[in-house]
């Protein structure tokens, strides 16, 4: 994903001068090519992330549309201040990129998991919120907010993502879309959970059992309607997140059916409210919170038995 951003940024940069990449010293191995190409739209303020979300909403308010990237933890938690004061409320077209999420530096230790991300970022007035869940999905957000005057976040992956969609994919902000059909139960994702709920919902179609999955790219503006037809057509849903159960996109999930007053079983698989413990890879923590292909099926299956 972080590749399909780099990709997508470059080919904006070099039809508008106004599009600026910041970072805080990351990025090594990927920007290379970006500062080289473009000097003068590209600053590197070090290891400075507060520094940073302030320098981008000068030049947003300059006239330039900025793409801010760190770590999603140090995009997110250490800036907050400055994000909600000068950039949200301002309003300014700067667009915070969180590079790794949840568990992506899962070897470091939950000083950089970020678990809290997209509960933090869609709290904020005027800020979108997205976790895109292949690189099809980073490229089109990444032109959506570029069209946008207002804040955005959008959480990216780095390992090597697997494209889910097709090449003519009509991906648009704050818009789900629909992977397969079935009436029995609904599967909603974000983020790079996309490809293992794909799976999961293949091998439950093998099992006669009619499962529909679909991707939410967007966490606000969540698409309440997709919402709704899913819980009216199906009997049940079940949200998909690496992030904090507590503020996520499951919590967004469940305040749509409240606000549009729908009955339905609703399932959240996330991260308990602990910080993870012990040390090993993605995939070991994943599959801790059952966030795996089979620990999906084990979910779907025993909520229909």
């Amino acid at each position: 994903m972080r590749s399909a951003f780099i990709d997508e940024l470059s080919r904006l940069a070099s039809a508008d001068k106004n599009v600026w990449l910041i970072t805080g010293d990351l990025g090594f191995n990927v920007f290379e090519n970006f500062r080289d190409s473009f000097p003068e739209q590209y600053l590197n303020v070090g290891v400075a992330e507060q520094n940073l979300m302030s320098v981008a909403a000068g030049l947003a308010m300059a006239g330039k549309k900025v793409f801010a990237y760190s770590i999603s933890t140090f995009a997110t938690m250490r800036p907050y201040e400055q994000i909600r004061n000068d950039i949200c409320y301002q309003n300014l077209p700067v667009f915070v990129i969180g590079g790794g999420s949840a568990f992506s530096y899962s070897t470091f230790g939950c000083t950089h998991s970020a678990l809290e991300d997209l509960g933090l970022m869609r709290l904020l007035p005027n800020m979108a919120v997205m976790a895109p869940g292949d690189p099809l999905e980073v490229k089109s957000l990444v032109r959506e907010v570029y069209n946008r005057n207002s804040p955005a976040y959008i959480r990216i992956a780095k390992r090597g993502e697997p494209t889910i969609h097709a090449e003519n994919s009509n991906i648009v902000l704050g818009k789900a879309i629909q992977i397969s059909r079935g009436n029995d139960i609904s599967i909603l994702v974000c983020g790079r959970q996309l490809p293992n709920a794909v799976k999961a919902g293949n091998i439950l179609e093998t099992e006669g059992i009619g499962c529909r999955v679909l991707s939410f790219h967007t966490i606000k503006p969540l698409d309440a309607e997709a919402v709704t037809k899913a819980a009216k057509e199906t009997g049940h849903l079940v949200t998909i997140e690496e992030h904090f159960l507590c503020g996520g996109f499951g919590s967004a999930v469940a305040e749509v059916l409240s606000d549009n007053k729908v009955q339905v079983f609703l399932t959240r698989l996330g991260v308990a409210d602990e910080f993870p413990k012990g040390v090993g890879s993605q995939e070991y923590f994943l599959d801790q919170y059952g966030l795996t292909t089979g620990g999906i099926v084990k979910t779907c299956k025993e909520l229909l038995i």
